[in-house]
């Protein structure tokens, strides 16, 4: 008797899990539906194209918006993203942002600032080598040249011997 037990237990499980996924993805599309049905004229909105506009008339199926130029766009109504509140509306038309600077996180170009402390990160300026292009510009210690040591010896050919090919682009030597 255990032993069926044991083997109905997954498909139990399998049963539930599929049953709370169907659960919440039906509680989703009701939400979006009750989202949908609470535009009237008048209501600003995003469709799901990014598109910001006014809803000047809703219909069984379908909604007419209005853009910020005027122009009256006919839109489905399965194709509004969002019902903005009023609010939020006159922020994304008018550009104002969403955050005051004092708000706005700061997020640093690398992250040599988040360690060290200033004195070290001096320091370590100081240890850079310059990549200046100028002439005028001093080479730092450049050490000396390495090309008979690192050069294969003879003049053999480095490439497969079937490769006819060189390089990832298939450009041919």
């Amino acid at each position: 008797m255990s032993s069926a037990v044991e083997l109905l237990l997954p498909f139990i499980l399998l049963i539930g899990v599929m049953l709370l996924m169907t659960r919440s993805a039906k509680n989703k599309q009701r939400q979006a539906m009750e989202m949908r049905n609470s535009m009237e004229p008048g209501t600003g909105v995003r469709t799901i194209g990014g598109l910001y506009a006014m809803v000047v008339e809703v219909r069984e199926d379908s909604v007419l918006l209005e853009s910020e130029d005027g122009s009256q766009l006919l839109f489905a109504k399965n194709a509004i993203g969002a019902v903005l509140e009023p609010e939020e509306y006159e922020r994304i038309l008018s550009g104002d942002e969403a955050y005051d600077a004092e708000d706005t996180p700061v997020v640093p170009d690398d992250a040599s600032s988040l360690t060290g402390t200033d004195d070290e990160r001096d320091a370590s300026d100081e240890r850079r080598v310059g990549l200046e292009k100028d002439g005028d510009a001093e080479p730092a210690d450049k050490p000396e040249s390495t090309e008979s040591q690192d050069a294969p010896s003879g003049s053999e050919d480095t490439r497969s011997q079937g490769s006819a090919r060189d390089g990832e682009n298939g450009s041919k030597p």
